[in-house]
């Protein structure tokens, strides 16, 4: 079966051709970044316009790359939420239009499902049962994965994702838009030990995230040290850059850990754009070898939002015989844990 994917939740346009006998045939994606990097954040109503402009074009690009027609395709997949609406709509529509005019079922999927099944793609892909680290902008979440769409959420955020907190702390800084990749870049040529910020709510149990707290402690050690201008020097910057990250990669680590150990399962799966992030990837790696656990990744053009992970996890569903609705749905926030399970 051959699925054409299509992600547009939130800054960056997504297709991809998925085949479930010869794997991942081709994928395009197109960022928004210097769209809305003046503005320092994602402007929604810019989003929705360029994902009207690019679609069409990225479509027909992928197609031709994966030498395939309409008439070989056995599904349309789009992403259905969560995300922006506006943003959302645009791949909802364009989906279910073109599935009712090839005469082919159309799949709404789960955005965070995506990223959940993105390291599937991969050579060596992780086996069921797992525990799954989703941790991206808008989210962060501990889920107990038995198969898929048979989800338990163990723990997530109470306020800030980790990377919002790392796009925060950026515009702290003073660094660019997007912020996180900056603030990882910035930390490298950091002192370590230099300062000590907290791992929220890693000193009690349960599985639960917090950032904020981790974002104000920041802020007030850059006005402990800022300059005339606002800002410490660029050395101190770095520490303090540092010592955030340090902070957010070993309250992730130590709650994915007790995540491993509550379950009893050895194998965890990270996935979204902050599973890109280098000190992350060591410190997860070197943390679950003490207690024999392995961690898999998706590749880092898979971490961010892409099409690929779309016409993956849309291809599983259709699989399962399931199918979208010919009305369009979608949900800026959706439970993962309402997802009908397959059986195939």
């Amino acid at each position: 079966m051959r699925v054409l994917g299509i992600e547009t939740s939130c800054d960056e346009t997504g297709v991809a051709i998925y085949d479930t006998e010869r794997g991942l045939l081709a994928h395009r994606l197109y960022s928004q970044i210097a769209l809305h990097a003046e503005y320092g954040g994602v402007v929604p109503e810019l989003a929705s316009r360029d994902h009207v402009r690019k679609l069409l074009p990225l479509i027909e690009e992928v197609m031709a790359a994966a030498q395939t027609t309409p008439a070989q395709l056995q599904a349309v997949a789009y992403t259905a939420g969560p995300g922006l609406i506006g943003a959302l709509l645009v791949g909802a529509c364009f989906g279910r239009s073109l599935a009712y005019a090839w005469n082919v079922p159309a799949i709404d999927v789960h955005h965070m499902e995506g990223h959940l099944l993105a390291p599937l793609l991969e050579p060596n892909p992780p086996e069921f049962p797992f525990v799954a680290l989703l941790v991206s902008g808008g989210h962060t979440q501990l889920v107990d994965v038995e198969a898929i769409g048979r989800y338990k959420m163990l723990g997530e955020s109470v306020d800030d994702a980790a990377g919002e907190a790392f796009d925060k702390t950026a515009k702290m800084l003073d660094l660019d838009y997007p912020g996180g990749p900056l603030v990882a870049k910035l930390a490298e040529s950091g002192t370590p030990g230099r300062f000590e910020f907290p791992r929220p709510m890693t000193d009690r149990p349960g599985l639960d995230f917090s950032f904020s707290g981790l974002k104000t402690y920041t802020l007030n050690t850059i006005a402990q040290h800022a300059g005339a201008d606002g800002l410490p020097d660029d050395q101190t910057c770095a520490d303090i850059a540092w010592a955030f990250q340090e902070a957010v990669v070993d309250t992730l680590v130590i709650k994915c850990r007790r995540a491993l150990e509550q379950t009893g399962k050895r194998t965890l799966v990270i996935a979204g754009g902050v599973s890109a992030n280098r000190r992350l990837r060591e410190k997860l790696t070197a943390g679950l070898a003490k207690i024999r656990g392995q961690v898999f990744y998706a590749r880092q053009e898979f971490c961010t939002d892409n099409g690929a992970m779309i016409a993956f996890a849309g291809a599983q569903r259709l699989l399962a015989g399931q199918q979208a609705p010919l009305e369009i749905s979608v949900f800026p926030r959706w439970n993962m844990e309402g997802l009908a399970p397959i059986s195939h």
